[in-house]
C-alpha cells in the first residue's frame, strides 16, 4: 500500500486522551498518487487489547446485562397477560411452555447467538449493517455518492470472505433496479420497525412493572400507575447523555439481580406447584396443542412471541460490545434464566390456571413480593435501555449513509466508536414513549403492538441473512435451504398471528414505521436527485483554469477549504461563486467528506490529498465509515491536511513529475502563509427550484426534502468550525 513512512508526535492530532499522545502516520497512496494521514490513538489501542483479553470480555459481558438483555429478560412481566386463552388446560399449559422454549432455543441461541452475530459489518450489527454488507460486497447499492471507487482499497474485491466469482442471485440483484429497490425497502422497513421496538418497549416494560403495585393495593388507579410510569421514562431518557458505559455500569447490578432471582423463583415453584414441568420439552406437546386449540391456538402466538422480544437488540447493540461477551451473557445468564422462570410461571399457572390475566405478580410468593417488585420495577427500567441503545445505534448508521436527515450524534465513550447518543432523537423517542402510554394505557393494546414489530423485524433479519449466507458467506445451498425454512416458517407463523391484532394496537407499529419511512425516503430521494444534478452540471480542471484565467476574477490572500459532494469533478457552486463574488483564495483546497459503506476506514486511509494542477488548487478526501467518529474538527482539520498536504508536496511520489526542489519550498511556505492569513471554510446551501414543469410526485416530495433540509443540521457545525469561519454559498437547483 505504501513505499513511505514518516511518524511523529502531535499534541492534539487525533488523540482521545490528554494522558497517551497520538502518533500520526503518514503514506503515499500508490493508486491515486494522494497522500494518507493514519492517526493512531493510545487509548484506542489498549481499549482493543482489553476487549480481547479474558477478563476484559467478563467485564463486557457484565455490562451487558444493563444494555442488550433487559428487553428479553423482563418479557416475563407481560408474556401470559399478553395470550389471549379460553379456559387453558395443564396440556395446553405444556404445550405453551413446549412453544416458548423452542422458540428461545431456535431463534434465541441458533439464529441470533451463534448465526447473526457472525454476520456483523466489521463490528456493528442491525438490520442496515446487514443491508450495509451486502452493498459492500454486491454493487446493490442506490446513492451513486456512496458507491465505493475502484481506485480505493473498498474496493468488493478486497473485502475477506468475498471471491470473484458471483452466484446468479448476485448477477441478478446488481441487474435488477426494481430487486435493488425492494432490498432497500426491507432493510428501511427493519430500521423503522426497531425504532418502534424502541418506543414500545420502554412503554410496555415500565407499565407492567409498575402494574404491580396494584395488587397489594387495588384501590391504586389505573391512571395513576400509567403517571408513575411515565415519570419513570422521563428520567430514564435523561439519563441517555451519559452514555451507554455509565449507564450499562449503573444497571446491571440490576439487571443481574433480576436475572438470577427470578430463576430461583421459579426454581421454587416448579418443585411447589409442578415437578414434572420439563416434560414440555418434547415437541410432542406443540404438535398436540395446536391439533386441541386450532385457531384459538394460532392466535394465541400473539402473545407468546413476546417471549423472544428484545433478541433484535443482541444483534443492533453489538457495536457497543462484542460478539464473545454477548454470547457468554446471553448462554451462560439469560438463556438458563429465562428458561427456568418461565418454566416456574407456567407450573404455577398449571395449578392457578385463573390467574392467567393478573400478570407476572401472582406468580411471586407473598413473602418476597416487595422485594420482588422493586426488582422488576428497577429492571423494566433496565430494559428499556437495550432498545433505546440500539435506535441510537441505527440512526447514526443510517444518517452518516444519507439515509435519514442530520442529527447531532455525540460519541460517549473514548474508546469504544459505537457508543452513540443523539439529543434530538431521545427527545422524540421519550415523547412518543409517554405518549403511547397515556394515550394507549392498556398493556394488551400495547402488547398486541410490540408483537407486529418482534416478529415482523426478526422476519427482515431472516431474509437479510440468507443473503449474507448465499452471496457472501456462499455456504452450502442445503444448508441455506435448511436455515431459510426454518426460520422463515417458524417467523412467517408468528407474523401471520399478530397481524390479526390490527385493529387491537397492532397499528401502532405501521404508522410510526409509515412516518419514518417518509421520512427517510423523502430525505433519500432529495439526496439523490441533489447529487444527480452536481454530476451533471459539475466543473473539471479545464473549465476551472478557464474561470481563474478572467482578469477580472482575484485570487486573494488565505486559506480556503471549500466543500464538495463530488469527487469526480467539482461542485457546480463554485462557477456560482466565481462568477459573483470573482475572487479565490490564493490557496484552495477542494474537500469531500465521504462516508463509506464500511462501519470503519482503515487509519492509514482516513485522509487523501493531492494536487489538481493549477496554481494552489488542491484536492483532499476525508473518508469515514457509518461507525467512525468525525474527530477531526475545527483548527484541528486545518493543522493535519495542510501538513499532510505539505508533507506530500515537499516528497512527490514516484507518479508524479520530477520538480525543483526550490519551487517545492516555495510551494510549502505560500501554504503556511496562507494558513497565517486566514482560513475560511466555504459549504453551498443549495434548493430546489420547482417550477411548473415537474410533476406531481416531484413537488410533493421535492417540497418535502426541503422542509426537512432546513430543518436538520449542516455538515460543517458536526465539525465545529469556528462561525467566523463559516460562509455559506446559496444556489438554486432546478428540479
Amino acid at each position: 500500500m505504501s513505499d513511505r513512512t514518516w511518524q511523529n508526535d502531535m499534541g492534539g492530532g487525533g488523540s482521545r486522551s490528554e494522558s497517551a499522545p497520538s502518533q500520526v502516520e503518514v503514506s503515499i497512496d500508490q493508486a491515486t498518487g494522494g497522500r494518507l494521514l493514519n492517526f493512531r490513538s493510545g487509548p484506542t489501542l489498549i481499549a482493543e487489547q482489553t476487549g480481547r483479553s479474558r477478563w476484559g470480555t467478563l467485564l463486557l459481558a457484565y455490562k451487558t446485562l444493563g444494555v442488550v438483555f433487559g428487553g428479553l429478560v423482563t418479557s416475563p412481566l407481560y408474556v401470559y397477560p399478553s395470550m389471549p386463552l379460553k379456559s387453558p388446560t395443564e396440556d395446553d399449559y405444556l404445550g405453551i411452555y413446549s412453544i416458548m422454549f423452542w422458540t428461545l432455543s431456535l431463534i434465541g441461541v441458533v439464529k441470533y447467538c451463534y448465526i447473526a452475530l457472525k454476520a456483523d459489518d466489521q463490528g456493528e450489527g442491525g438490520t442496515f449493517a446487514l443491508y450495509s454488507l451486502l452493498c459492500r460486497n454486491m454493487n446493490v447499492g442506490i446513492l451513486n455518492s456512496k458507491c465505493v471507487d475502484t481506485n480505493l482499497s473498498y474496493s468488493m474485491n478486497t473485502q475477506p470472505g468475498v471471491t470473484e466469482k458471483k452466484t446468479g442471485l448476485v448477477k441478478f440483484l446488481e441487474g435488477s433496479i426494481v430487486a435493488r429497490r425492494i432490498l432497500l425497502f426491507i432493510a428501511m422497513l427493519g430500521m423503522c420497525m426497531l425504532i418502534g421496538d424502541g418506543i414500545l418497549t420502554p412503554a410496555i416494560s415500565v407499565l407492567s412493572a409498575m402494574d404491580g403495585v396494584r395488587a397489594p393495593f387495588p384501590s391504586v388507579s389505573k391512571t395513576l400507575v400509567e403517571a408513575l410510569s411515565a415519570i419513570v421514562l422521563i428520567v430514564l431518557f435523561f439519563l441517555q447523555k451519559f452514555g451507554t458505559s455509565k449507564v450499562s455500569f449503573l444497571f446491571s447490578p440490576i439487571m443481574g439481580a433480576w436475572t438470577l432471582s427470578t430463576p430461583l423463583v421459579g426454581i421454587y415453584s416448579i418443585i411447589k406447584h409442578y415437578p414434572g414441568i420439563f416434560t414440555a420439552l418434547s415437541p410432542v406437546y406443540i404438535i398436540h396443542y395446536f391439533i386441541r386449540n386450532g385457531k384459538d391456538g394460532w392466535l394465541s402466538l400473539g402473545g407468546m412471541v413476546l417471549c423472544i422480544t428484545g433478541s433484535e437488540a443482541l444483534f443492533a447493540d453489538l457495536g457497543h460490545f462484542n460478539r464473545s461477551s454477548i454470547q457468554l451473557a446471553f448462554l451462560f445468564t439469560i438463556y438458563p434464566s429465562l428458561v427456568l422462570t418461565y418454566a416456574g410461571q407456567t407450573a404455577y399457572l398449571i395449578k392457578n390456571p385463573l390467574d392467567h390475566d393478573d400478570g407476572f405478580y401472582k406468580f411471586i410468593p407473598k413473602s418476597i413480593y416487595w422485594p420482588m417488585f422493586l426488582v422488576a420495577t428497577l429492571a423494566a427500567i433496565v430494559a428499556s435501555q437495550s432498545l433505546i441503545s440500539a435506535t441510537f445505534s441505527v440512526i447514526k448508521q443510517s444518517v452518516v449513509l444519507d439515509y435519514f436527515p442530520r442529527v447531532k450524534v455525540v460519541h460517549t465513550s473514548s474508546s469504544k466508536e459505537g457508543e452513540v447518543y443523539s439529543p434530538e432523537i431521545n427527545f422524540i423517542l421519550m415523547v412518543l414513549c409517554v405518549s403511547v402510554i397515556l394515550v394507549f394505557g392498556d398493556g394488551k393494546d400495547i402488547g398486541n403492538a410490540f408483537g407486529v414489530v418482534v416478529s415482523l423485524v426478526m422476519l427482515i433479519t431472516t431474509i437479510l441473512l440468507t443473503l449474507v449466507m448465499i452471496t457472501i458467506w456462499q455456504m452450502p445451498t442445503a444448508l441455506v435451504a435448511l436455515y431459510f425454512m426454518v426460520f422463515f416458517t417458524i417467523e412467517g407463523i408468528y407474523v401471520s398471528a399478530v397481524l390479526t391484532k390490527i385493529q387491537e394496537g397492532g397499528w401502532i407499529p405501521f404508522a410510526i414505521s409509515f412516518i419514518l419511512a417518509f421520512i427517510m425516503f423523502g430525505w433519500f430521494y432529495g439526496r439523490q436527485r441533489k447529487v444527480e444534478y452536481e454530476l451533471t452540471n459539475k466543473i473539471n480542471i479545464e473549465s476551472l483554469g478557464i474561470l481563474l484565467s478572467d482578469p477580472g476574477v482575484q485570487r486573494v490572500p488565505g486559506l480556503c477549504f471549500f466543500y464538495t459532494n463530488i469527487q469526480d469533478g467539482l461542485t457546480p457552486i463554485l462557477g456560482h461563486y466565481i462568477k459573483n463574488m470573482r475572487s479565490l483564495h490564493r490557496v484552495t483546497i477542494f474537500t469531500t467528506l465521504r462516508y463509506l459503506m464500511v462501519p470503519k476506514v482503515a487509519l492509514h486511509e482516513r485522509i487523501v490529498v493531492r494536487k489538481l494542477g493549477l496554481d494552489g488548487i488542491y484536492a483532499c478526501v476525508i473518508q469515514y465509515g457509518y461507525a467512525d467518529s468525525l474527530n477531526l474538527e475545527g483548527n484541528e482539520l486545518v493543522s493535519q491536511v495542510t501538513r499532510c498536504l505539505q508533507d506530500h508536496i515537499a516528497s512527490p511520489s514516484e507518479f508524479e513529475p520530477p520538480s525543483d526542489p526550490q519551487e517545492l519550498e516555495l510551494e510549502v511556505s505560500i501554504i503556511e502563509q496562507a494558513k497565517c492569513q486566514g482560513v475560511v471554510h466555504v459549504r453551498g446551501k443549495t434548493r430546489f427550484y420547482v417550477g411548473n414543469n415537474c410533476g406531481l410526485f416531484d413537488k410533493v416530495v421535492l417540497l418535502f426534502y426541503e422542509v426537512l433540509h432546513s430543518n436538520c443540521r449542516s455538515a460543517l457545525p458536526a465539525m465545529r468550525v469556528p462561525l467566523p469561519q463559516r460562509i455559506e454559498v446559496g444556489m438554486l437547483y432546478e428540479a
